[in-house]
C-alpha cells in the first residue's frame, strides 16, 4: 500500500433519499382508474412522521383487487382474469405533497376469499431503508371486517388505525402515522 493509500479519509456520509420523485411517480399514477369511472372514490389522507410532522417527500403504494375481489394477475390463486371495470389497473402511487397530503382515484375492490374488502399500502418515506406496509379497509364493512382474519389479530384499540373514514361523499380519508400515539398498525413481511 502506498503512502497516499494509507492516508485516505473516510468517505463521505450519503443520504439515503428518498429520491422519489425521480422516476417513481408518473402522470396518472395516483388513477387506479380513470376519472368518471362508475362507482369511483377518492381516498387520501396525510403522512405523518413520529414528531406528528408531516411527510413532504413520501410516496404511497397501494394494490387491490378489483370490485369483483379478482386480480389480473398470475399469482391470483383463482387464476388471472381480466378487471371487471375498464381501464382499472390495480395499482396507484401518490406522491405526497408540500403538506404531506396523498391521495388515489379507484373503485372499492370486493372482498377476497375469507377476508374483508381492503387495499394493501405499500409507504416509502425518509428514515425509511425499506417500505413499511399496511391496509386500508373500509367503515361500510362492520361485519365482514369483524371476521376478518388480520383484523381478528389486531388489538381492538389499534384496529381504527386500518380503517377509512368518510370524508365527504366519494371521499375517504386514510391518514398514516410512521410512529408515535396514533401509530397505524404495519405488517411483518
Amino acid at each position: 500500500m502506498s503512502e497516499s493509500q494509507g492516508q485516505l479519509g473516510l468517505t463521505p456520509s450519503q443520504t439515503v433519499g428518498p429520491f422519489l420523485s425521480i422516476g417513481l411517480t408518473w402522470a396518472d399514477g395516483a388513477d387506479v382508474v380513470p376519472a368518471g369511472t362508475p362507482g369511483e372514490i377518492r381516498i387520501g389522507g396525510v403522512l405523518y412522521d413520529g414528531a406528528g410532522e408531516p411527510i413532504t417527500d413520501g410516496l404511497i403504494e397501494t394494490w387491490q383487487a378489483d370490485p369483483d375481489g379478482r386480480f389480473a394477475h398470475p399469482d391470483d390463486p383463482r387464476g388471472a382474469v381480466e378487471p371487471s371495470v375498464p381501464g382499472f389497473r390495480g395499482f396507484g402511487r401518490s406522491a405526497t405533497d408540500a403538506e404531506g397530503r396523498w391521495e388515489v382515484r379507484t373503485v372499492k375492490p370486493g372482498a377476497l376469499p375469507g377476508e374483508a374488502p381492503h387495499i394493501d399500502v405499500s409507504v416509502f418515506a425518509r428514515g425509511l431503508l425499506d417500505r413499511v406496509v399496511t391496509r386500508i379497509y373500509f367503515p361500510d364493512e362492520d361485519a365482514a371486517n369483524a371476521t376478518d382474519p388480520l383484523l381478528s389479530e389486531v388489538p381492538a384499540d389499534r384496529v381504527p388505525t386500518l380503517v377509512a373514514h368518510q370524508a365527504a361523499p366519494g371521499h375517504l380519508r386514510f391518514d398514516i402515522h410512521l410512529q408515535g400515539e396514533a401509530e397505524t398498525v404495519f405488517l411483518a413481511l
